[in-house]
């Protein structure tokens, strides 16, 4: 396989099955437009997209229960999916199952450093070279299992580091935990935030906009910067 030429520069949304995937509905309802969306596992079964995500082979999901809650629902979803779905193995349950490219990708990435589906996602699109990754639902607030969420979020974040020197943009729904998104921006340069007025520091055009959070908004008009610094809300009616 070969990196997907149509998705170069392209803005890719990323929907995982944490609670802030409700940011992409709300996103969607704000007018707000994505050239595709990819889905994690289940969360296929709720979201239209153009790509699903699933590096676990199939047999989890139909041959056992091991995947919890999530069985019955893939079980449905997975015969009937007319998108891709990326995964480790083809079976032949599964109609639409394709190969993730992993020799692939860890080649071109120079990589091999993937621990979670998610992981396995933002790879493919560093592989494919998009222009952006607004990322929903990939919260890894696991209640049960405190190793799997460090592990999966270091994973994640790591990812997103190596996007981010690619001069590739993200997003991440500030009710997520990746990159510290929903600590309030006032509060994410240690130290700093002790002070009485603390610095921020605010993405734009790939620098970064460093002033007192006092003076955050002011600057950011002046430089013409449109970035949602604050918690995205549901559209309200227009005019009455």
């Amino acid at each position: 396989m070969k990196p997907i030429k149509s998705l170069e520069g392209k803005k890719v949304a990323i929907i995982g099955l944490g609670g802030s995937q409700v940011d992409y509905a709300i996103s969607i309802q704000n007018s707000i437009k994505y050239d595709e969306t990819w889905c994690i596992n289940a969360a296929g079964s709720v979201y239209p997209c153009d790509r699903v995500f699933m590096l676990d082979p199939a047999s989890r999901f139909l041959d056992s229960d091991d995947a919890g809650l999530q069985t019955d629902v893939m079980r449905r979803f997975l015969p009937k999916c007319k998108v891709p779905i990326y995964t480790c193995e083809k079976d032949s349950r599964v109609p639409n199952a394709v190969l993730y490219p992993l020799e692939e990708v860890c080649n071109a990435t120079k990589c091999a450093y993937m621990n979670t589906t998610v992981a396995f996602t933002i790879a493919f699109a560093y592989w494919c070279k998009v222009g952006k990754i607004d990322m929903f639902g990939l919260d890894f607030s696991y209640s049960k299992n405190l190793h799997a969420a460090e592990a999966g979020r270091a994973c994640v974040e790591f990812w997103i580091s190596k996007c981010l020197e690619n001069g590739i943009e993200i997003g991440c729904s500030q009710k997520s935990s990746l990159l510290d998104s929903d600590v309030p921006i006032y509060e994410r340069l240690y130290g700093y935030h002790r002070l009485p007025d603390p610095m921020v520091a605010v993405p734009h055009d790939g620098k970064w906009l460093v002033t007192k959070y006092s003076n955050m908004k002011k600057a950011m008009q002046e430089k013409k910067i449109n970035l949602q610094v604050e918690p995205v809300k549901p559209p309200e009616p227009y005019k009455g």
